[in-house]
């Protein structure tokens, strides 16, 4: 059917004078254009909403006194954070009602390039789930990383008109932005030529610094912490974009800055979320209720999990139930749980109670395997010279991913070396390069982590994923590195020479072709022996702490393949002071 053609039959479906596709009876309709419900029915028809009243359908769905809404909307996730490729990452979160997210590759991006960016599209294409991408920024993230890939902004011109593609994902180097550095002005210019949205990522910055950043053209912020820092950014006209993620919280602490005349400008967001996470509490339905919890109005919530998203990213026809807008629905059965008992996309029904109608492909191309590339490693690779008796820990806070800048005495063995052993509460950590073989390993000290008796290596970490390995012994900790190499990439748990545990991510080594329960499952079991083992404090979550060790735009201390990174100071520094 031509678009004319489709045009002139939603028309005659809107002035009833043929039947609509669908009619959903005995329901009332969640209207985010004036936040107030009105009666049903809601029609739909070729893939759109038609309008509410009285129409004949050729079919009837009886919603039971549910409520209709629009499909949710992320407004920032890392597919790639799931250790799920995006099918079953859309397998995972459409029947929780998410029917569209905005997505940045910059993980898969930082290990495999353009053809990362292009597996994410590709791969994202023919499935239920409207994902839509932001052109990584920041590959690799600063300039004292030793990322797979380096993307300037030619390489990412060649695909800002791919379809899909809506503009500039998160500017983290907020420096190369405010002293305006040729790479970064480039990238911004480039976006700001073909009219696309800049999303941001500015965490501590304010006053006449942060205003430099907005001037550049960033209009989202997803790293509000504070009160104060969310109020300085809506001020400035920037959305901010509420994080509920499995690590990062920010949603509670946002919530009570919220008003009608500010709610227009907040969208809800996860960031990163795991699979379990996901599959026991939810995605942006949690999202809605915890904020329905904390006394937010329900049609203003979903508002931001909605409208709101869909206006910030210019996805027009999208987050409203309008007629001629995308038949994206989501029915539940009260508003404040947000359980979604049918979710529609383009009109089509994809999900019903908790479950999934539909099949999805699951095609994993060679460009995105094989992707960890090691120089031969022996334990001397491991020793940590000791030049004085203090060094600078990285203190691991519960339950955060911002470190704590640490000065701790140490005592070093008859080689003056640094051990576990004689520095009871302290581990060892490395970053060792693993995309291009180069044999840079970075070596620091971790405090407040607790392991013993062991060690845990992976190749997830923010944003270069390089090899991240913490450890009590040499020994243990190259066993680790090379079950890591072995699987192509994933988590690992090794004790006196024996792998305990692994969970395999082939695909960029970031993440699995199995389904959310399979790798939910074996997350789980790794960090129950994690804690049982290695008797890792209660508190940290043993994998995704290590995630985030390497990220130098996080406060306060990190480590990457290059050494110690002062994030405040923003220069690398030595770890014996």
């Amino acid at each position: 059917m031509s678009d004319k053609a489709q045009l002139a039959t939603l028309i005659d479906m809107a002035a009833g004078r043929i039947p609509a596709d669908l009619l959903i009876i005995n329901c009332k309709v969640v209207n985010v254009f004036d936040q107030t419900l009105m009666d049903g029915p809601l029609a739909i028809g070729c893939g759109k909403v038609i309008g509410c009243g009285d129409y004949q359908a050729k079919q009837i769905l009886d919603a039971k006194g549910g409520y209709v809404m629009p499909g949710l909307i992320d407004g920032h996730v890392h597919i790639e954070s799931s250790s799920l490729t995006p099918p079953q990452f859309a397998r995972c979160i459409l029947p929780h009602g998410t029917t569209t997210v905005i997505a940045d590759p910059h993980e898969i991006a930082n290990v495999c390039g353009l053809d990362g960016i292009r597996y994410m599209l590709d791969s994202s294409r023919d499935l239920p789930l409207n994902v839509r991408v932001m052109l990584p920024s920041c590959v690799p993230a600063t300039p004292f990383e030793q990322a797979g890939a380096i993307l300037e902004a030619e390489d990412l011109e060649q695909l800002i008109d791919y379809d899909g593609v809506l503009g500039l994902g998160e500017v983290m180097d907020y420096p190369s932005v405010i002293n305006h550095a040729p790479s970064m002005m480039n990238k911004i210019m480039m976006a700001r030529r073909h009219d696309r949205v800049i999303d941001g990522h500015s965490p501590g910055m304010k006053g006449k610094d942060l205003t430099a950043y907005v001037m550049s053209g960033v209009m989202t912020d997803h790293e509000c912490s504070r009160r104060e820092e969310m109020l300085e950014r809506l001020r400035l006209g920037m959305y901010i974009l509420l994080r509920e993620g499995s690590t990062c919280k920010d949603l509670l602490n946002l919530i009570p800055e919220i008003t009608p005349a500010n709610s227009r400008r907040c969208v809800m967001c996860t960031d990163d979320r795991e699979p379990s996470d996901i599959l026991s509490t939810g995605h942006i339905n949690k999202s809605l209720r915890l904020a329905v919890e904390a006394g937010l109005d329900p049609l203003m919530a979903i508002s931001m999990a909605t409208l709101n998203a869909a206006e910030c990213f210019r996805l027009r026809h999208k987050g409203a139930l309008g007629p001629g807008y995308d038949a994206d629905i989501l029915i539940v059965d009260n508003l404040e749980e947000f359980n979604a008992k049918h979710v529609f996309t383009a009109g089509k029904e994809i999900a019903r109670d908790g479950k999934m109608l539909v099949e999805l492909p699951n095609i994993i191309p060679d460009s995105v395997l094989n992707t960890v590339r090691l120089a031969p490693l022996t334990e001397d690779n491991f020793k940590l010279p000791l030049t004085s008796n203090t060094v600078r820990a990285i203190g691991v806070k519960p339950r955060s991913v911002v470190t704590q800048n640490l000065e701790l005495p140490v005592v070093p063995d008859a080689q003056g070396l640094f051990t576990s052993q004689l520095n009871p509460g302290l581990n060892k950590l490395a970053v060792i390069e693993r995309h291009h073989a180069t044999g840079n390993m970075g070596l620091g000290v971790l405090a407040n982590y607790g392991l013993q008796g062991g060690a845990i290596a992976i190749s997830v970490a923010h944003d270069s994923h390089n090899i991240v390995v913490v450890g009590d012994n040499d020994a243990d900790m190259l066993t680790a590195v090379k079950d890591v190499e072995a699987m192509g990439g994933g988590f690992t748990l090794c004790r006196e020479g024996k792998i305990l545990a692994h969970l395999p991510l082939p695909v960029g080594g970031l993440m699995s072709d199995k389904s959310a329960q399979e790798v939910a499952e074996q997350i789980e079991h790794m960090l129950k022996l994690a804690h049982a083992e290695f008797h890792i404090n209660e508190n940290i979550q043993p994998l995704m702490t290590l995630v985030f060790m390497t990220l130098p735009v996080i406060p306060t201390l990190k480590l990457t393949s290059t050494g110690l990174f002062d994030v405040v100071k923003f220069q690398p520094v030595e770890v014996c002071v």
